[in-house]
Formats: structure tokens, sequence, C-alpha cells
């Protein structure tokens, strides 16, 4: 049941910025870590998607993901988001077609909405990322896309363990696979592609037939590691539907990053030092407490 205040609070937000929503049709999801999300229709029949930031820095980033969604849009074949709104305090736009393949349910527990071994997805989404990745870099340049460099790529995670380590105490373990996976040449890129960042199935819309049709939440876009739109397909599906996905990013592309399923693991081993990099970038209690507990687990 949604809270009354909170949904006072949104409608009147919207109100504010020129839209009338169905209070009765308000519903809200408070899982996003940057942006509040509420869906909602107006008299019309529109169905709209509200986001909300949550810190300034998070607004500071609206007019640059603007630029983005600008550019994407007019490259791929799929939707993405038309804002009509858009505000330090408010973004809409009108609902894109597909369904998310993957919400979380009010206790927070991920309820998936498609079978992710579904061949005809892997394929889909092989696609998408050979066109995503195929995007020039003089035009994701030009709309102040952050460009990265392999080196550079490398240079982050390092500077990224070195922050954390000053703030948490990391089990030698960690620390050691991390500092290892550094040092191996194998496990980077040789070159940079523009990337989403973060292509896992809440930011995927699906149609009936399991393939993707839009993407949402574009405010990790940036040049830098083809494989960080590939893990978290690695993380989920089996060898079969990783190498459907490659084979289609190939047909588009005309090759496969080298070692690219490995790099994926790698990536995805390093899931609470970027978490941990996130509680200090917030300063909030709660997620350094999670953070702490990821990076030393005993």
């Amino acid at each position: 049941m949604l809270d009354s205040d909170l949904q006072e609070e949104v409608v009147d937000l919207a109100e504010r910025h020129g839209l009338q929503l169905d209070r009765n049709s308000l519903r809200v999801t408070e899982a996003g870590l940057d942006f509040r999300v509420a869906f909602a229709s107006s008299p019309d029949g529109t169905d709209w998607i509200l986001r909300i930031p949550r810190r300034d820095d998070v607004a500071d980033g609206i007019d640059a993901e603007a630029r983005i969604l600008d550019l994407v849009g007019q490259r791929l074949e799929v939707a993405v988001p038309e804002w009509r709104i858009r505000t330090r305090e408010l973004i809409a736009y009108p609902a894109l077609p597909g369904e998310p393949g993957l919400t979380l349910d009010d206790a927070g527990e991920p309820v998936w909405h498609f079978d992710f071994e579904d061949p005809r997805y892997a394929k889909s989404l092989g696609t998408l990322i050979g066109r995503l990745h195929s995007i020039e870099q003089s035009a994701a340049k030009e709309a102040g896309v952050p460009m990265q460099s392999p080196d550079a790529v490398r240079a982050e995670w390092s500077t990224r363990l070195e922050q954390v380590a000053e703030e948490f105490t990391i089990a030698t373990g960690l620390r050691s696979q991390w500092e290892s996976w550094l040092d191996n040449d194998e496990l980077w890129p040789e070159a940079t592609v523009f990337t989403h960042g973060e292509l896992y199935p809440a930011h995927l819309l699906l149609d009936p037939q399991t393939r993707v049709v839009g993407v949402l939440d574009w405010t990790t876009a940036k040049v830098s590691d083809p494989a960080l739109d590939f893990m978290y397909h690695a993380m989920i599906a089996s060898p079969t539907s990783f190498e459907i996905a490659a084979d289609a990013y190939e047909s588009v592309t005309g090759h496969v990053p080298g070692n690219l399923q490995a790099r994926c693991a790698a990536i995805v081993a390093a899931g609470p030092l970027n978490y941990a990099a996130y509680a200090l970038t917030t300063g909030d209690p709660a997620h350094a407490e999670v953070a702490a507990a990821q990076l030393d687990p005993a």
C-alpha cells in the first residue's frame, strides 16, 4: 500500500510541473539507488514514468543524460525515454513499449518476468550491444559523454581500490584477487567503446517474444570497457546463452572482445568494490555498513 503522504508528495510534485496524475494509478518503487521512480496515468490515459533524484549529485547529471538520450535515440532501433519534463526535481516521460525483465517486490526481492535462457533474448541483447558499441566515438565526445582510454579504465579501478582501502577494511583474499586482476593484461580492454554501463534486465524492456524493445536509465553511459555491457548477462546466463549473445554481437561488429567472459567475471567479482565506492559518494551510513560487510565478510 502506497503511503498517503508519499502519494501526495509525488502527485503535488507532478502538478507543480504541469502534469496531472490519477492518484489511484500511482505506484512508487524505492529500489533505485539514485532515483525514486513512480508509475502513474494521466486523465487522458497516458502512462507516465517519473524519476525523482535522491541527491544533488544525481540532479547535477540530468543535463548530461539528456544529451546521451538525444545521441542514442537517433542511432538505436530500440526505444529510449523521451523526456517531456526535465528539472532538477523531476524527470517525466511517457512509458515506453515493452515490460521490464526484472522488478522488485515489496520486500525488495527480485521478480523475473522472462526466461533469460531464451535464445531470442540472448540474440536480441547481443545485437543491441553490438549496435550500441558501434556508435562513433566522435559523436559521443561531441555529446559530452565521458571518455576513457583502455589505460584509463584500468587506472580508474586501481584508484577505486586505493580509495576504498583507505576507508574500509578489505579481506586479504579479496584484495589479493583484485590486485591480481589489475596486474593481468589479458583481463583489460584493448579498445574502448560507447557503453550503457548497466544493461541488466531491470533496465531492459521486452516484448512478448522476450526481445529487447526499450532501454532505460542512461546515467552510467560512457566510452569505456565493452565488457561492462555483457557482465550482467554473464552473471545470470549459461555459457550457451552467453555465446549466443556474443555471436549476435559479432554479426554486427565483426569481432568479439578478447577474453570477454573472463573479463565479465572479473568485473562481477569486483561488485563489492563498486558498492563501497558508491557508499563513499553518498556518505550514507547504511550503505557504508553494507559495504563493510561485503568487503570483510569475516
